[in-house]
């Protein structure tokens, strides 16, 4: 059994790691860290796993496990490695954003590597620390990557996306809390917002001197969960070009599916699958992109990583199925 450690047990991606490594078949979860509720059962905070673990959160970590996920605030991964030490066997996966651009990946004597697998499969097989990609950065790499493989992406990208509550994390703010966010809608770092760094740096590993303008705007939704993203640019190849490059890129990538009907949030909540939808307007090619924010914006590729890594099918654990309702 795959020996778990989980940093930063409170919030919401902890939780969901919690569940699903509560029904994978090689995991045991050995310790789930958090300072603020050090002594409590881990189901004061998760109450949903009441009679499905009888966990308590700790202050402590044990060094020897065989893989921890650091589910912290951003900026705050590395400050924690600096003062815990785990052993040379112990894989990290860091679910914040601390080492996914190129310029902060080296840690020590490693390099994390950037955790997409439908993009570094091979790579994240023989990592030891992977710096798993942020929700937003997820549902829109996955919606380019074939066109910038094909070398496609010779326009700018406009890009729209929303997302639920889940994804400002479970500490209260002023626009997470419900009678805010209820029956309203609203953007947030409009053209500068984080994710578009490991986003950029993606689509130029993928189609070398890409230099286009990548025009994002983020939303923040009245749903809990979930991204729905549109992105448009200009291309005078036909659709069915297109749909043949996007089946090629992921035929052999069991969570992604590539459809030309419309597409909507229920059919990924609570799945680690992206649905990726095309159709196109005379020049302009729409690709309409969705996932779970929580699954395989998160928790969920983090444990398909963790599958990669320890040699596993990537689905193990994950045949997760949504619904209608």
């Amino acid at each position: 059994m795959i020996k778990v450690g989980i940093i930063g047990g409170s919030g919401y991606t902890a939780g969901e790691l919690l569940r699903l490594l509560n029904n994978h078949p090689n995991t045991t979860v050995d310790f789930v860290y958090s300072t603020t509720n050090a002594g409590k059962p881990i189901t004061m905070v998760h109450q949903d796993l009441l009679g499905e673990t009888e966990l308590v959160f700790t202050d402590t970590v044990n060094p020897s496990v065989n893989i921890v996920f650091l589910c912290l605030g951003h900026g705050k991964s590395k400050e924690f490695l600096s003062k815990n030490n785990f052993e040379k066997h112990t894989r990290i996966i860091d679910l914040g954003n601390d080492f996914r651009l190129t310029e902060d990946a080296d840690f020590k004597d490693d390099t994390f590597i950037y955790g997409l697998p439908e993009l570094n499969k091979a790579e994240i097989k023989k990592a030891q620390f992977i710096a798993n990609p942020g929700c937003f950065a997820t549902a829109i790499q996955l919606a380019l990557l074939p066109l910038a493989k094909n070398n496609e992406l010779k326009n700018s990208v406009h890009v729209n996306a929303t997302t639920g509550s889940t994804g400002a994390g479970a500490q209260p703010s002023e626009t997470s809390n419900h009678s805010w966010r209820n029956n309203n809608m609203s953007h947030y770092k409009a053209f500068e917002h984080q994710h578009l760094g490991e986003i950029n740096q993606s689509l130029f590993q993928t189609q070398i001197g890409f230099d286009q303008e990548l025009l994002f705007i983020p939303n923040r939704g009245d749903f809990t969960r979930g991204i729905f993203a549109t992105l448009y640019t200009k291309t005078e190849t036909s659709l069915e070009t297109i749909v043949k490059q996007y089946e090629d890129f992921y035929k052999n990538e069991p969570f992604v599916v590539v459809t030309t009907e419309n597409i909507h949030l229920k059919q990924v909540v609570q799945t680690n699958k992206c649905i990726i939808s095309l159709a196109k307007k005379e020049d302009y090619l729409l690709i309409t992109s969705i996932i779970d924010n929580l699954i395989k914006g998160a928790s969920g590729q983090a444990i398909q990583n963790m599958n990669l890594m320890f040699g596993l099918d990537e689905k193990t654990g994950l045949k997760l199925k949504s619904g209608n309702f």
